[in-house]
């Protein structure tokens, strides 16, 4: 993961840098063009809970339109989100909508990941699970679908296959497949192929049936970034300070974002897994393509520069020295 890893971010504390993220940026376009990159735009990456809205959108594909479902109940489709209790709410209304109960879920029973809502909580369970969302939604599709619900992770289940499919289709590569941590496949790409699918999320023109599945999950997202993480995250924050972009994070610092109107995707791999390094890169990137603008940025300021604390108060910052090479 570190051969041809570039420097993106240093850690300094106290004038002196005590630590350098390294990592892989791929900017393409939805022709799979690569316009920019640092360190190697070919490394194979699990693309983690960036899958998410792909994922959805197969699921919306076999929910149907009929559904009516609401932008949260979607956006948290595409969540890997804080287990709120907004959020813990909307994935109930999923569950309900299928005839099922939160026993239904093969998420590993977890904890919220926002700190408030893990102290209200007496034990873990599947439901506070981050991607409960994904997996209610992998349940309603199969109960419309006429699927087996109780077997819906496995590689071989016909919504599984599904997703595979469309993920290769819309990265134009044939996906290496694990196990993601929530239990379900999850696809191993080259950077620069996930970017190029993120770019392909605003122009799914190849996706057939599921074109309006892509429309519905991307305008979700968009219409309630809180549902897709939640507070104190760095997709969500983007999202709210910069509408025209749609960014999701993934596990072990894997951030990924379309310019919507562009049609444009960026991905961003920390080489070390520090998520902490993974936001301040992709807003830099953003900003420096025009995505972010000042006003944004300045909303942004905790996320794209975080301090380093020492006693509980600054005592040095995260600088991003990303160098950008274009095609």
């Amino acid at each position: 993961m570190t051969a041809g890893a570039a420097p993106l971010v240093r850690v300094v504390r106290d004038g002196l840098e005590e630590a350098v993220h390294l990592g892989h940026v791929a900017v393409c376009d939805v022709d799979g063009r690569l316009l920019a990159w640092a360190g190697d735009p070919q490394q194979m990456v699990f693309v983690r809970s960036c899958t998410k809205p792909v994922q959805a959108a197969v699921s919306l594909g076999a929910i149907g339109s009929a559904e009516q479902l609401s932008d949260r109940q979607v956006a948290v489709m595409c969540a890997s989100h804080n287990g709120e209790p907004l959020h813990v709410r909307t994935v109930r209304s999923l569950l309900r909508r299928a005839g099922l109960t939160p026993e239904a879920l093969r998420t590993p029973p977890d904890r919220p990941i926002d700190p408030t809502s893990a102290a209200r909580v007496r034990e873990a369970a599947p439901l506070f699970h981050n991607c409960s969302g994904k997996h209610a939604g992998m349940l309603l599709a199969c109960v419309r679908a006429g699927w087996p619900t109780s077997t819906y992770r496995r590689r071989s289940h016909p919504l599984q296959r599904r997703v595979l499919d469309t993920v290769g289709s819309l990265s134009g590569r044939e996906p290496a497949v694990g196990v993601d941590g929530c239990g379900v496949p999850v696809h191993g790409l080259p950077l620069a192929a996930v970017a190029t699918m993120y770019a392909r999320l605003v122009d799914p023109a190849s996706q057939g049936d599921l074109v309006p599945a892509f429309v519905r999950a991307v305008g979700a997202m968009r219409a309630e970034p809180y549902l897709v993480g939640g507070r104190d995250r760095v997709d969500t924050a983007v999202m709210q300070a910069a509408p025209r972009i749609v960014m999701k994070e993934g596990a072990e610092a894997l951030d990924c974002a379309v310019m919507i109107e562009r049609g444009i995707g960026v991905a961003v791999k920390i080489a070390d897994g520090g998520y902490r390094a993974a936001g301040p890169t992709m807003i830099h990137v953003l900003e420096r393509f025009g995505a972010i603008d000042a006003a944004a940025r300045r909303v942004l300021t905790s996320f794209a520069d975080p301090p380093v604390l020492g006693g509980g108060r600054p005592v040095g910052r995260l600088d991003v020295v990303a160098e950008l090479r274009s095609a």
